[in-house]
């Protein structure tokens, strides 16, 4: 399958980077209908699409590979969601929430609950994710694992995750439903402009990095990388709204205008 939009879901999407083994790919889809998870996501499979090793190590798990979408990086493949989670298993010294899986899962149940898109990343069997990619995310998921041996393959770390969510699937919610108000679950609580989705932020960054190589910020070029990845991680903090995107690309440009008219 090619790249697509995706219809709004009731769960959240795994998306795998740059998988090396279709046989990971196929023990991940098994692993996900185990626990009622769909949407599986795929980034830049090193063997490519359809893969021949998939369907058997899915052990029957054929709704979730025949569903899967391909994506040719990373931005393409996150850029409906409102919240992202990464999986690591150190905090590659980013300022980011560190969330145990049931706590993921709490987060996902909730960001679901008030119509947002979740979605969590894992990285590559050999290495995991890059650090660019961990930058794009609004938190980090880390196991409660033996820091001896903390290595865990792809699938299982999916299983981790997929447990997490089936516990906490049965919906529940707080309050009472009144003529005016309807049910409120615990979370975020976005009243006039919806979260904003990982595309309108990735634009917001491209506009103002560019404006920053432009003025001249972003030195030494050896050092680009680091700022880039820490002025992104400061602003995925604040779980922008799409009317608070907006108004941080107008405060760019406003600037940019001003500075260039002088």
């Amino acid at each position: 399958m090619t790249e697509q939009a995706h219809d709004e879901v009731a769960s959240p999407a795994i998306i795998l980077v740059r998988p090396q083994l279709g046989e990971n790919i196929g023990t991940t889809a098994r692993a996900m209908a185990n626990f009622g998870l769909q949407e599986l996501r795929l980034v830049a499979p090193r063997d490519g699409w359809p893969n021949p090793g998939v369907t058997k190590a899915a052990s029957g798990a054929d709704d979730v590979v025949n569903g899967a979408t391909v994506f040719a990086d990373t931005a393409s493949a996150i850029a409906d969601l409102h919240f992202l989670a990464a999986t690591t298993a150190r905090p590659r010294d980013m300022a980011k929430p560190v969330l145990a899986p049931e706590e993921l899962a709490s987060e996902f149940k909730n960001r679901l609950s008030a119509g947002e898109r979740c979605g969590v990343l894992f990285g590559r069997e050999q290495s995991g994710l890059d650090n660019d990619d961990v930058a794009l995310a609004d938190a980090i998921v880390m196991a409660p694992v033996n820091p001896q041996f903390a290595s865990l393959n792809l699938a299982q770390a999916v299983l981790l995750i997929a447990y997490e969510w089936q516990k906490v699937r049965a919906d529940q919610s707080l309050g009472r439903k009144t003529e005016f108000d309807g049910l409120v679950s615990t979370g975020p609580q976005h009243r006039k402009s919806r979260p904003a989705v990982k595309s309108e932020l990735i634009g917001f960054f491209e506009q103002l990095e560019r404006e920053l190589d432009l003025s001249g910020f972003l030195r030494p070029p050896e050092k680009r990388p680091v700022m880039v990845r820490n002025i992104r991680n400061m602003f995925e903090r604040m779980g922008a709204t799409e009317q608070e995107v907006r108004t941080l690309r107008g405060i760019v440009a406003s600037l940019t205008r001003a500075h260039r008219s002088s």
